[in-house]
């Protein structure tokens, strides 16, 4: 079973937010809820929402599915950040010139999946 979640047009640099996502890829999720919430760059709080909701979207699959549901079996499978629009700004200069600022926002998607047996015993994630 997978479950999927995505933030999108988070205001935070992708480069930023990929610096986080790298810290939790390939975790258990509850690992993972550990490591953000005691992370101190900025763009872990919008990660760690982004996770909890994949976390109550998988809840949700189990219950709508009827199967057994175990958080702690939870693996994020995938975990990526792309590039949303940005939001042009002008700064002015000296000499009655201006310049642009870009304020970047992401596109925040974290996949969770099940662990299965052949996974916890040693193979490929």
């Amino acid at each position: 079973m997978e479950a999927k979640a995505q933030a999108r047009y988070v205001r935070v640099t992708p480069m930023k937010a990929r610096r986080v996502v790298d810290l939790i890829r390939g975790k258990q999720a509850s690992e993972a809820l550990a490591v953000l919430q005691f992370a101190p760059q900025g763009a872990s709080e919008p990660v760690m929402k982004v996770l909890q909701s994949a976390i109550a979207n998988a809840r949700f699959m189990a219950d709508r599915d009827a199967t057994a549901f175990d958080e702690s079996s939870l693996v994020i499978s995938e975990a990526y950040v792309d590039e949303g629009p940005s939001m042009k700004r002008f700064r002015p200069r000296a000499q009655g010139r201006a310049s642009k600022i870009l304020k970047r926002t992401s596109h925040i998607t974290v996949l969770v999946s099940q662990e299965t047996d052949e996974n916890a015993k040693g193979g490929t994630r």
